[in-house]
């Protein structure tokens, strides 16, 4: 399973329609599930975030000062990953980012761009990788 841990709901519908799709696509190849936490303080966000990490699952915690890669490279992060955890979670932070304590429970840190993005969109665009790295893996094409 893959579960995304995120703080915040997504209110505008463009963005809600594109989740959906993206989930709809994603059916196909993996059980994905989004998980929304409510926005708080950095400090009450962290607690909600600790309670939801299970250290057992491979944890991928979104951060400006990760380690970036190309699609291919996530996708066979990934598919890796899925020879040794049944788990992977990813976790996005809110408008104020994680802490060092949520940062520390991770098993990888990723960078998508050194650009800052609304967490509301960055959900649409890490959906859309993950369904792009089940593409690469599966040998199926899509726009590049």
């Amino acid at each position: 399973m893959i579960k995304i841990l995120c703080i915040g709901k997504i209110k505008e519908t463009f963005y809600q329609e594109a989740i959906k799709e993206y989930m709809k696509r994603l059916s196909k190849y993996h059980k994905v599930v989004i998980e929304e936490l409510p926005d708080s303080t950095k400090q009450k966000e962290e607690e909600l975030l600790l309670k939801k990490i299970n250290s057992k699952d491979y944890n991928i915690v979104l951060d400006i000062d990760g380690v970036m890669l190309d699609s291919i490279e996530l996708s066979n992060h990934l598919d890796k990953t899925f020879l040794n955890h049944s788990n992977i979670t990813f976790i996005i932070g809110g408008s104020d980012g994680l802490t060092d304590k949520v940062k520390q429970m991770a098993n990888f840190k990723l960078s998508f761009s050194k650009l800052t993005f609304p967490h509301q969109l960055f959900r649409v665009i890490l959906l859309e990788q993950i369904y792009r790295s089940f593409k690469i893996q599966n040998h199926e094409t899509y726009h590049k």
